[in-house]
């Protein structure tokens, strides 16, 4: 049984990580710990894989984990020629699955990543289980969502972003990214390190950019019933109570939409990134169903 620390998890997103896969559309970077059935993890915007670094210990002594950051992201490879849409996405995940050989495994995925694996992998027979944690849901964008993106349009957005995260109070107000945690001082720290002081870096800077450029607010989101359907497979969803981008009551009617056994678990003091701010309840809720 493999055991980590959460000094241990944050310690491996601040190393190169050890293998790339080339999807055809940039590479992969792909980080591999724990032991038992194969899971893989699926980011959001605008996080990397170390968005999944305090729920890493939890999970690593029941589970062969794969944490990806997706092109663009993190520690992955990538010029200006490649293309970030949520389909070009889906198509690097289903590369993944099949470069690593995993032919039974979960699926955690959180925020968009859990609409890219979802695009990619709904109905794939390899995929035993899945784990989506706030996430996007079959009624479309909310409110919150949609006013969030608006900033997109601006001429030069990725760059009034990376000056507006680089200011302590700005970068915490519920206009930017303050309303995803309940405790607002955990925007700083370790989730300033992984997310925000990459968009320093013109490279990172211009992905983080044109990933949300290229966001589709309109068939993404319509094609997730359909999605759902192929679904057969348990599916553990959590969800935190006060999530200002993706609303409780869309997330309770979501879970009707899948084929097979779904259940959720609601944090109560949740938002967006309830896995890093409660990952002991979000892990506790998870690994049942991903161990199958």
């Amino acid at each position: 049984m493999s055991t980590m620390t959460t000094a241990e998890a944050s310690d491996l997103f601040r190393a190169p990580p050890p293998r790339h896969v080339d999807v055809g559309n940039g590479q992969v970077a792909v980080r591999s710990v724990g032991s038992g059935p194969d899971v893989l993890l699926v980011h959001g915007w605008p996080a990397s894989g170390a968005t999944f670094r305090t729920l890493l210990p939890l999970l690593t002594p029941h589970l062969r984990c794969h944490v990806v950051d997706l092109v663009g992201a993190g520690g992955s490879r990538f010029d200006r020629t490649v293309g970030l849409s949520v389909a070009d996405h889906a198509v690097a995940v289903r590369g993944v699955v099949d470069a690593l050989g995993l032919d039974d495994v979960a699926v955690v995925g959180h925020d968009s990543g859990g609409l890219i694996a979802r695009h990619a992998l709904a109905g794939d027979r390899r995929v035993r289980a899945w784990g989506l944690v706030a996430t996007e849901q079959p009624q479309g964008p909310s409110r919150r969502f949609r006013s969030f993106v608006a900033a997109r349009r601006v001429p030069g957005f990725e760059h009034l972003l990376a000056r507006v995260v680089a200011h302590d109070r700005l970068r915490c107000t519920r206009f930017v990214l303050g309303d995803c945690f309940d405790d607002r001082s955990l925007i700083d720290g370790e989730f300033d390190e992984f997310f925000f002081r990459p968009l320093r870096d013109p490279e990172r800077r211009w992905a983080a950019g044109e990933l949300l450029r290229r966001f589709d607010l309109g068939s993404s989101f319509a094609a997730l019933g359909g999605l759902h359907a192929r679904i057969r497979v348990p599916v553990q969803l959590v969800q935190g109570a006060r999530d200002p981008f993706f609303p409780l009551r869309w997330t309770q009617e979501m879970v009707t939409t899948f084929g097979g056994p779904a259940r959720l678990h609601v944090v109560g003091r949740g938002k967006l990134f309830v896995h890093e701010e409660f990952p002991r309840e979000t892990g506790e809720a998870l690994v049942p169903t991903l161990v199958g």
